[in-house]
């Protein structure tokens, strides 16, 4: 009865969902306040039905009805607790009513927070925003109902996936999907934009939460993928530049290069068809995840469906959302006339040349991506683009970044003499030179990376201070202290997300520099040495988990007991490896136990690896960066709202 209680609120979710498309719309078109006033109780009767559809689905998993065919198929009664909860995203159906559930949330919010946007722009991007949810709702009901009953019910359930029964489930693809589904809004706000002939330096101080809000929950959600792999896995690998994990990367480059161009046209009122392109374009790279995903035309061991009427499906709402989007956008663009003028040197020219590294960098993944399928479709060749491409091509556009993102923060706006920014990052500079000498002439191998992370790592710590010193002004130090504290929130949340960046970048390069690798096989009793840290395999124990056996070592590193599993799921026959890692500031020990050897023994993994936790450590302080920018009531929709709005440039 729950499961039928929960399909039917979705399918009712599904006809608001068509009410709020149209009703407001046409009352935009035709200045009908009360047509238009039908947006605000319809998103939010829209989130609350898929809530309770989500809390049913939810209710089946945890009382394992197997008469519902999704939880026979993805769950078990001996599977813990947490992994029946998380276990109703960790599929095709339930997570993409997760993600319905998040596209909901999203419209509700700005229902609920954007009371003081005009009356025309609030109708048609709620009307935008439901346009979307109805796309997916069919794509669910129609190709995907996670309600489905089986008409002889088992006594139990298929097991989930063993790689996702880990505490990484429970949180990575709900904020994932958060950043995901988040770029929906900065999409919606374009598309209205356009339709609206509306594009401004308010338009602009509305879209950027939404984005901030997005690219922030995209951080977390990557990061926390990158960990769960790094420590799942057992490979010991931090990112693979699998199809998946570049499906997330490429809306997280686009809406990086949205938030600073939205900036441009928030102070300048310049560059306004460039941002509303972006926009368009990442919430497009966020609907190509979705079909990589779920459509099996790529392999990815994060692939959730390989169904290619469900990957028809997912293209042809791509196709519509982006091909619609795009003949709008090239109807009205070229209407959309720049205010501002500025010189080559200028804080706007840095913006456009972060941009242009941004969405260059998006694009080489992008071709890295699909090359594969390209080349099967045209030639019927097998190929595979792997890390080397993806280091090689990849990595210059962010180094390129990483250099110019003092230099721009610190330049004025409109015109700018560069001989004054380089007095100010002159010491900056010195001082990150020497820094990188200094670990040039410690290193035992001479490899550039670990120097070059050095040298960035300090370039955008330093010039971040040097921007808050040069805000600070002049006078004693009490004088520079309270004009510190009276800056927005948001110049301490750039200064915070750009030192980020150089933290997880010194963390990739002394990782990828540094690591060493020991792979042997060893007998219990059997000690050696691995990068000066001494190991001993003292013990192998057999024994029996909730629902798996394992075989657990017992390994002596450093001075520190580490416990690698090797596991078996009976259900669902697939075996696991779970490392067991020493986290340190400066390094992780990280061990592995493999299967044992004809001639005795056990293949052992030992890895040494500086500085990995500095990777994620950046990647969150960058998050925190984005969180205390979103703070600042500037950048908050209602309190952008309150100044009188300017006069758009029409696009008609």
């Amino acid at each position: 009865m729950i499961a039928e209680l929960g399909h039917f609120a979705l399918i009712l979710a599904f006809v608001v969902a068509i009410v709020q498309m149209v009703v407001p719309f046409v009352g935009a078109q035709k200045g009908w306040r009360s047509w238009m006033a039908v947006a605000e109780p319809a998103a939010s009767a829209q989130f609350f039905l898929t809530l309770a559809s989500f809390a049913a689905l939810t209710y089946a998993f945890v009382v394992s009805d197997f008469s519902v065919r999704l939880v026979w198929s993805n769950s078990h009664t001996d599977k813990p607790m947490l992994y029946k909860v998380t276990g109703v995203w960790g599929n095709h159906e339930g997570s993409m009513l997760l993600w319905i559930l998040i596209l909901t949330l999203f419209g509700a919010c700005a229902a609920w927070f954007g009371q003081n946007l005009p009356a025309t722009l609030r109708a048609r991007v709620l009307a935008v925003q439901s346009a979307i949810a109805v796309a997916f709702f069919a794509f669910l009901i129609f190709t995907s109902n996670p309600f489905l009953r089986l008409p002889f019910p088992p006594m139990n359930g298929q097991d989930l996936n063993p790689l996702l029964q880990d505490p990484g489930l429970a949180f990575h693809p709900p904020f994932l999907y958060l950043g995901y589904v988040g770029l929906s809004m900065s999409f919606s706000f374009a598309v209205a934009a356009l339709i609206e002939g509306r594009v401004d330096a308010a338009w602009g101080r509305w879209v950027r939460p939404w984005t901030l809000a997005a690219w922030l929950f995209l951080t977390v959600g990557i990061a926390l993928g990158s960990w769960w792999a790094y420590y799942e896995l057992g490979w010991g690998g931090f990112w693979f530049w699998d199809p998946v994990e570049n499906a997330s990367f490429m809306p997280w480059l686009i809406a990086a290069a949205l938030l600073h161009s939205a900036i441009v046209v928030e102070k300048r009122e310049a560059l306004k068809a460039w941002t509303i392109l972006l926009a368009i374009l990442a919430f497009g790279f966020s609907l190509i995840g979705a079909f990589i995903v779920r459509s099996g035309v790529l392999t990815s061991v994060h692939a959730f469906a390989n169904d290619p009427e469900r990957g028809a499906y997912l293209l042809a709402i791509t196709g519509i959302f982006m091909g619609g989007a795009l003949t709008l956008y090239a109807a009205r663009a070229g209407a959309m006339e720049s205010k501002g003028v500025f010189s080559m040197v200028s804080r706007e020219s840095a913006l456009v040349l972060n941009n242009i590294l941004l969405a260059v960098a998006c694009f080489v993944v992008f071709v890295g991506t699909v090359w594969p399928l390209v080349a099967e479709l045209l030639w019927d060749r097998k190929l595979s683009v792997g890390p080397p491409f993806f280091d090689a091509a990849f990595t210059p556009f962010f180094v390129a970044l990483a250099v110019v993102l003092p230099v721009g923060a610190l330049l004025p706006w409109k015109r700018a003499k560069i001989g004054r920014v380089a007095a100010q990052l002159g010491p900056v500079l010195a001082l990150a030179m020497a820094a990188g000498g200094l670990v040039w002439s410690l290193q035992t191998g001479r490899t550039i990376l670990a120097p070059l992370g050095m040298v960035l790592v300090v370039w955008l710590i330093g010039g971040a201070v040097a921007e808050l010193y040069q805000r600070a002004g002049k006078g004693d130090l009490s004088r520079k202290l309270a004009r510190l504290r009276g800056l927005p929130r948001a110049d301490w949340g750039k200064a915070v997300a750009h030192s980020g960046f150089g933290i997880t970048i010194f963390g990739v390069a002394a990782l990828l520099a540094w690591q060493t690798e020991d792979i042997r096989v060893a007998q219990v009793g059997d000690s050696y040495e691995v990068a000066g840290y001494p190991v001993a395999l003292n013990d192998v124990t057999e024994g029996q988990g909730p629902n798996y056996a394992y075989i657990r070592a017992e390994i002596e590193m450093g001075g520190k007991l580490l416990y690698p599993e090797k596991r078996v799921y009976p259900v669902a026959q697939m075996p696991t490896t779970e490392a067991a890692i020493d986290n340190g500031v400066t390094r992780d020990l990280y061990v592995v136990i493999g299967d044992p050897q004809q001639g005795g023994g056990w293949a052992v993994r030992v890895y040494v690896k500086p500085f990995a936790n500095w990777i994620w450590a950046g990647c969150i302080i960058m998050a925190l960066g984005g969180a205390l920018s979103l703070s600042d009531r500037r950048f908050r929709v209602a309190a952008g709202a309150r100044k009188a709005p300017q006069q758009g440039v029409p696009a008609q």
